[in-house]
């Protein structure tokens, strides 16, 4: 990670394992003591993504192109106030390599930015930033939001490994402000772990995967929200079909080719 005095700079391939609790409890018993908590500890992320009336940037992105690219507020915990510090991000992807740059503002700062146009300083991410919002016609699009534990190697500071769980969104009200509350999106009983690295993974974690058969997986929150509700509007005009004999694609456009094509 790179630190600016107008922003923040990131660099580094992640990747993501579903872990059963059986496989979370394992894993801490085999590296627990290889691992420290960071100091945001066990917290809760909200964020709101952006996108076009036509979902383009999470469409494009299911498609897994060599490059894709996404916009999103986020605030450790509900803000309490506009004066409350969020991060506007804009992440890239190109080949598996994150590029992330983000900036700290007030709430009341990207309110005035979103909503009125008022930019509120001048810099390289917020340039990136801007020209990304106005060519794509991006709003606040969805809210998600989930309880993170945050980790760091102790050999590795640069090293990181967080633990989501919880996983919950909306589509209305999609303000951070208005609470962290929504539909579940995953059961319980699972953790999704995100591997944050610079370089080589440790030993030590190569062979705690090995062991407890954790292995990688392709898993987008807002693109599984996506895939969800698009297979909810499929049953449900399968359901209208059934009644009324309408076509489902005529009730709803080309549901079936959309589900398919995600």
């Amino acid at each position: 990670m790179a630190i600016t005095q107008k922003g923040f700079i990131f660099k580094r391939v992640e990747v993501k394992y579903m872990l059963t609790d059986e496989q979370y409890e394992g894993l801490f018993k085999m590296i627990g003591d290889k691992i420290q908590i960071d100091d945001y500890g066990l917290s809760t992320i909200c964020n709101l993504y952006f996108d076009n009336t036509n979902d383009e940037l999470i469409k494009t992105s299911l498609d897994k192109p060599k490059y894709k690219e996404k916009v999103r507020l986020r605030s450790y915990g509900v803000p309490k106030s506009l004066n409350s510090k969020v991060f506007l991000e804009i992440k890239k992807k190109y080949q598996g390599i994150v590029y992330k740059r983000r900036v700290s503002l007030t709430l009341r700062e990207v309110k005035d930015y979103i909503e009125n146009g008022v930019k509120p300083k001048d810099s390289q991410i917020l340039r990136e930033l801007d020209y990304t919002i106005n060519h794509y016609r991006i709003f606040p699009k969805i809210f998600i939001a989930y309880d993170r534990e945050a980790y760091y190697a102790k050999d590795d500071t640069e090293f990181r490994m967080t633990f989501d769980k919880n996983i919950r969104y909306r589509r209305s009200d999609v303000k951070l402000e208005a609470g962290d509350q929504g539909t579940q999106l995953i059961d319980h009983s699972y953790h999704l772990l995100e591997v944050k690295a610079g370089g080589a993974y440790p030993e030590w974690l190569i062979k705690a995967f090995s062991e407890l058969k954790i292995y990688p997986t392709s898993f987008s929150k807002y693109g599984a929200i996506y895939k969800k509700e698009m297979l909810e509007r499929l049953e449900a005009a399968s359901v209208i079909s059934s009644v009324t004999g309408y076509n489902p694609n005529t009730v709803y456009g080309n549901v079936a080719g959309s589900v398919q094509s995600v």
